[in-house]
């Protein structure tokens, strides 16, 4: 389970450490940073897949993400003794992310690329990389250290240079990940695959949740819905089927679940309603009750990921179905550890009844997105193996 968060210099987030428990609840107002929370998680998730250039890119160029506001931001500043200004720049301009697990930690620092002839002049560039062991980075638990294009691992209380040319514009989980030689970084890399993130299914008229598909045994949804027929036959084959039945119950009485199967092989999805004659087919489903049943299918998987995160799951979805979809996500949290965007009150007062709750207000001071009610005291430990450099 991932304990601690780190993001700096990205967007709103100037410097922001968070701890981490089972069940994660991220609130706040409109343009309090959530969003950035959550994309800065899907840009710590691309770099084992090999594509936080690429991601990045998306976003307009490493530059467009940095923090806008000064370099520091005085307790003067804060107070409004001071106007809020900048001053010449004591550090080169790096954007940090890092999360650490009771194992292992790891951070990646990406900065702009030295003047070149390139075409890809503009390409941000992976300046640092490391691996440690335990929840808090000491030069005593350093693992492996990827300096520019210098790649080395610690073997026997010694350094070991084990690539001198590495690309850099791919993590070091793409050139060095060996299960003999170094299988810290093949552990974090499966870490990192494994985490899901779903945001926004689609439910209009021509989504692909509402068309029959072909059906194979599916444990894990597809991010898009499309296979949401065999996801949910796949729960009623080889997961827990009581689970689906009562979730479906739950927050439709007297309704069950079919799932035609058609000659051709194709799956689709029916909800048999009391006092209907016959089932309603995918195409009939209004938008919250489709949606609904694409978070059953993704909560129920399974194959419980390391991370599953969940941005807004509340979206059109009628206020009488958020605590049976709290009551869905409280479950799933029980094996996999979850991380909800959301700003639905009813979904997260009903989120908090649970004990292992870990409950993250954001708000914005002078432009910078900070954890309501944590002091210095309450910021769990981290240091990142590059500062100050």
């Amino acid at each position: 389970m991932i304990n601690t968060v780190a993001i700096a210099n990205y967007r709103s987030l100037l410097n922001l450490v968070i701890p981490l428990g089972n069940l994660n609840v991220v609130t706040g107002a409109n343009a309090s940073g959530k969003s950035n929370l959550y994309r800065s998680l899907r840009l710590l998730a691309e770099t084992a897949q090999g594509g936080v250039i690429n991601a990045l890119a998306k976003e307009g160029g490493l530059e467009s993400t940095f923090w806008a506001g000064p370099e520091n931001l005085s307790r003067r500043m804060k107070k409004g003794v001071l106007p809020v200004q900048g001053g010449p720049k004591q550090a080169r301009s790096r954007l940090r992310l890092g999360f650490c697990t009771d194992d292992f930690g790891y951070a990646i620092s990406l900065g702009l690329p030295t003047p070149s002839i390139s075409a890809f002049a503009l390409d941000p560039e992976i300046k640092r990389e490391s691996i440690w062991a335990g929840n808090t980075f000491r030069p005593a638990s350093h693992l492996v250290d990827r300096d520019g294009s210098m790649i080395k691992v610690r073997t026997d209380r010694q350094w070991e240079v084990v690539s001198q040319h590495a690309s850099s514009f791919d993590s070091l989980f793409g050139q060095i990940a060996d299960p003999v030689r170094t299988p810290e970084v093949v552990s974090l890399r499966d870490n990192i695959r494994g985490w899901r993130f779903y945001d926004h299914f689609r439910t209009d008229a021509d989504a692909p949740a509402r068309q029959p598909q072909l059906g194979t045994r599916t444990p894990v949804l597809h991010h898009d819905g499309r296979d949401l027929a065999a996801a949910l036959q796949t729960i009623r084959e080889i997961g827990d089927a009581e689970a689906l039945g009562d979730a479906i119950g739950d927050a439709f009485p007297g309704s069950q679940l079919d799932i035609h199967v058609r000659e051709d092989g194709r799956f689709s999805v029916a909800l048999s309603q009391h006092g209907l004659l016959r089932p309603l087919s995918a195409f009939e489903l209004s938008d919250g009750t489709l949606r609904y049943l694409l978070w059953v299918a993704a909560l129920l998987t399974p194959r419980p990921p390391p991370l599953m995160v969940l941005n807004e799951p509340e979206t059109s979805l009628h206020p009488d179905l958020l605590p049976a979809l709290a009551r869905l996500i409280i479950k799933a949290s029980e094996q996999t550890q979850v991380w909800v965007v959301s700003h639905a009150t009813r979904l997260i007062a009903a989120l908090e009844q649970s004990e292992t709750c870990n409950s993250l207000q954001l708000d914005k001071e002078l432009g910078q997105t900070v954890v309501v009610g944590q002091g210095m005291l309450d910021e769990p430990p981290w240091s990142w193996p590059d500062k100050g450099k």
